[in-house]
């Protein structure tokens, strides 16, 4: 088989939906060359039958990254459908309510939560996985460019700034293992998680207008294909790194 990830054992989580960019990571990385093996929260049966959708469909793990049993049991359950990983997708995020459009008035047990789900997941996943991974293994979270605060985002925001933060010190403890670990930073996408965030709507019109290559908050192939990238071995000098994936808005002055 050949393709860029040829090859290549590739954990993915946050498959929901055809929708999620996780979705069309694993599309990709199996058009690739890549063997998946996706993980799933909550309705295991909604994420099966998306899973069917794919062009191999893939055997599918239950993992709730803030259940330390199921983290404990990650490695084995993935053993089952692979003798080790070269690749892990870190698609997880999540905060109630009120930590959107709301920042001083938020409680702190929501916001906990925001940080726990977000952010701290990343390091609990790693660690998770690491008795599977081989040398030279890339490690690639979904991220939205957490330098400035954006309007309504709030305490997601906050959790995305110390996922960026995360994402350094793991890039500095997992090196001498041979393990990158990185982050893409997308424009917004119209996943189920966006419909959550207040504003959306706006931010997407806006995005197309200043992004120099153009935006289309419904494709999320752009972002998925930066991640697959990294999952290659076409990188093997990057760690630590956010890697935008945003038509180009990062750059542009407002």
């Amino acid at each position: 088989m050949t393709g860029l990830l040829a090859g290549k054992r590739i954990l993915v989580t946050g498959v929901i939906t055809e929708t999620s960019i996780a979705f069309h990571i694993a599309k990709i990385a199996q058009e690739q060359g890549a063997q998946v093996v996706l993980t799933g929260f909550g309705r295991l049966s909604l994420v099966n039958r998306i899973a069917q959708r794919l062009p191999e469909p893939p055997p599918v793990v239950e993992l709730d990254v803030t259940d330390q049993d199921q983290l404990g049991m990650l490695a084995d359950r993935v053993r089952e459908h692979a003798d080790g990983l070269d690749g892990v997708v870190h698609s997880i995020a999540g905060a109630p309510a009120s930590c959107w459009g709301d920042f001083m008035g938020a409680p702190w047990p929501d916001i906990s939560a925001s940080l726990q789900v977000s952010a701290y997941s990343l390091n609990a996943l790693a660690v998770a996985v690491l008795p599977l991974l081989s040398p030279g293994a890339s490690i690639v979270g979904l991220d939205f460019d957490a330098r400035v605060a954006w309007p309504d985002y709030d305490w997601m925001g906050v959790a995305k700034a110390a996922l960026e933060s995360v994402n350094r010190y793991l890039a500095r403890d997992l090196g001498g293992r041979g393990v990158r670990t990185n982050l893409v930073a997308s424009g917004p996408l119209r996943t189920i998680a966006a419909k959550s965030i207040p504003g959306f709507a706006e931010m997407e019109s806006d995005w197309d207008k200043r992004a120099p290559l153009g935006w289309d908050a419904s494709d999320p192939t752009g972002a998925a294909k930066t991640v697959c990238a990294l999952l290659s071995d076409w990188l093997p000098a990057t760690t630590g790194s956010m890697v935008w994936a945003d038509g180009g808005v990062h750059a542009i002055g407002q």
